[in-house]
């Protein structure tokens, strides 16, 4: 069973930063990929970045691109959502997910999922 926990969210002002981790357990994670989503009140789930365990191989929606970068630390089986630059349509919940297999981006093939952590960025 796989286990994730995420911190890291909060309120910030636009322009801010913030960093969320997501702590992986469980299992072996060289086969998975992990990801980061977001949902806002009334709005569907949405990616937001990915990261292949294996190789590091990043992946990215188009609207953070160059303002957020999703890493890993092996050694703390953790993966990492730097987020810079925030804006206001950056508020949401953000949750961690993984799984095997190629389809980092669609949600509904994840596996395992966190509970979620809260981003509010206030203009």
């Amino acid at each position: 069973q796989v286990h994730l926990v995420e911190s890291g969210g909060g309120l910030v002002q636009a322009g801010g930063s913030l960093r969320l981790s997501c702590v992986a357990s469980g299992r072996t994670f060289s086969k998975y990929g992990l990801g980061w989503f977001r949902q806002a009140p009334g709005k569907e789930r949405e990616f937001v970045a990915g990261i292949r365990w294996s190789d590091g191989s990043t992946t990215y929606t188009d609207s953070v691109k160059g303002r957020f970068t999703i890493s890993r630390d092996n050694a703390k089986n953790t993966v990492y959502l730097q987020m810079n630059n925030l804006k206001p349509e950056d508020t949401a919940v953000y949750y961690c997910a993984a799984k095997q297999g190629h389809g980092l981006r669609i949600w509904a093939l994840y596996d395992y999922w966190g509970q979620g952590t809260q981003v509010t960025v206030s203009s």
